[in-house]
């Protein structure tokens, strides 16, 4: 089951750094627009950001939820751990149509 493990360990930590990409445009964006969609783009992706940082956290640092995710995957957690690659996926696309 560690290969689960990891593959939610890189793909948390790749949406963390897709999601400082997709906050940096959208904050540009905010600053030239002064649009609401793109502050609520903006906003989102902070949220967002703080919510991959923090599962980010407990999947490398938290001495007891870190030993979880590598002793015991439940179905929950491999569900949970799929939705992170999926979520990878979106936010690569996000990034992708919001670089232009």
């Amino acid at each position: 089951m560690s290969i689960w493990v990891d593959l939610a360990k890189v793909s948390t930590g790749v949406n963390v750094l897709l999601l400082l990409v997709l906050g940096y445009i959208w904050g540009r964006n905010y600053l030239k627009f002064r649009s609401k969609h793109t502050l609520g783009l903006l906003i989102f992706s902070i949220f967002l950001l703080a919510e991959n940082a923090l599962v980010l956290y407990y999947y490398l640092v938290d001495p007891t939820l870190s030993g979880w995710w590598h002793d015991q995957v439940s179905p929950v957690w491999r569900a949970q751990m799929i939705i992170h690659g999926l979520q990878t996926l979106g936010l690569a696309f996000l990034v992708w149509v919001s670089w232009d």
